[in-house]
């Protein structure tokens, strides 16, 4: 961020701001929010966080998430904050289509607007950014912003806390987009007094019976494997949302089971929703999935983890998922690729 300095003193005194994120938030995207959150709080500002649609049930022990104001649910208010606010905070995405209709109070808003994520090709909305794709979080990057601001010495175990839990959860448990300075920051939050034990203990060992019914049908009877294009594809039908009472959050991870067949590089997840059809694509080693989820589902993310969309049946959209595996098949099944997709 090139101009900290001057948003730092902008920030000396106490503002009305703002803080947001994607829809469907996910622990990322939640903990950036709370961790920022209760850093300005403690700062004198008044802050309030507003989202697009209803955080996952398994986050919702986190300190201060009964705070979030849900546009869904009360778009009145959420209008009425964001044009009220000085300062509006742009978490964990880096487009306004990313936030649908709050996209468009937040375009229209003459506040100071403030971009912190890590996806890649940001637009140009905001006048400061923070945007680092080779980071692992939003939350790697909020800790980063407050040492940016020279105000390491305010992250309390508090901070502490849901920064560990975004960072936890967009690494899959230390599997994915780590490094050297990651660890470093993890070890500085746990000598905060983190509990890591514990923090887990909440995010993973949380599910219900329903859950492990769910993943075991997912597994027995929606898996289809594509040896030819090291490729696994998980679906899920309107009817399987029905029987097992899926809710939002229900179906989180699902898609990295596939990852750990020894034979697979490509996992799917393509699932019904009540007017599309989502899809969620995650991959090892340096194959891309954001490639094929910008190009062909409207979608986007990271290399390794990204999602979109088609307006079209399941059925479809899985036969259009399967039709373009053979453009990328010698990426798929090359040597180079097997090696490090193996490992």
């Amino acid at each position: 961020m090139e101009n900290v300095l001057e948003l730092k003193k902008f920030l000396a005194i106490p503002r009305d701001i703002v803080l947001t994120t994607h829809r469907n938030p996910d622990g990322d995207a939640v903990g950036s929010s709370l961790g920022l959150y209760h850093f300005l709080t403690g700062e004198g500002h008044a802050v309030h966080m507003c989202v697009p649609s209803e955080y996952p049930t398994f986050l919702s022990w986190m300190p201060g998430i009964d705070q979030m104001v849900v546009y869904d649910t009360d778009p009145e208010r959420t209008q009425e904050l964001i044009e009220r606010a000085q300062v509006i905070f742009a978490l964990d995405y880096n487009a306004l289509d990313r936030i649908d209709k709050m996209g468009e109070l937040i375009g229209d808003s003459r506040a100071k607007k403030v971009m912190i994520d890590h996806h890649l090709y940001p637009e140009d909305f905001a006048e400061y950014e923070l945007s680092e794709t080779n980071a692992s979080s939003t939350c790697e990057l909020i800790y980063d912003f407050i040492e940016m601001m020279g105000m390491e010495r305010s992250i309390t175990p508090l901070v502490g806390d849901c920064l560990f839990t975004g960072i936890l959860t967009d690494t899959g448990s230390f599997k994915y987009s780590t490094s050297p300075k990651l660890f470093r920051i993890v070890a500085n939050l746990l000598e905060l007094g983190v509990d890591d034990v514990k923090i887990q203990g909440l995010v993973f060992n949380c599910l219900e019976e329903k859950n492990l019914r769910l993943l075991g049908h997912c597994l027995a009877n929606r898996m289809e494997i594509l040896p030819e294009f090291r490729t696994g594809i998980i679906s899920l039908t309107k009817e399987d949302y029905e029987q097992f009472d899926i809710k939002r959050g229900d179906t989180e991870g699902i898609v990295n089971f596939l990852l750990k067949l020894k034979g697979v590089t490509v996992a799917a997840f393509i699932h019904e929703q009540p007017k599309i059809t989502k899809i969620s694509l995650r991959s090892k080693g340096d194959f891309s999935v954001q490639e094929i989820a910008s190009k062909y589902f409207k979608g986007g993310g990271h290399l390794n983890a990204s999602g979109g969309a088609s307006f079209t049946s399941l059925a479809s959209t899985i036969r259009k998922f399967k039709s373009i595996l053979p453009e990328y098949q010698e990426l798929l099944t090359g040597e180079k690729n097997k090696i490090k997709s193996d490992n």
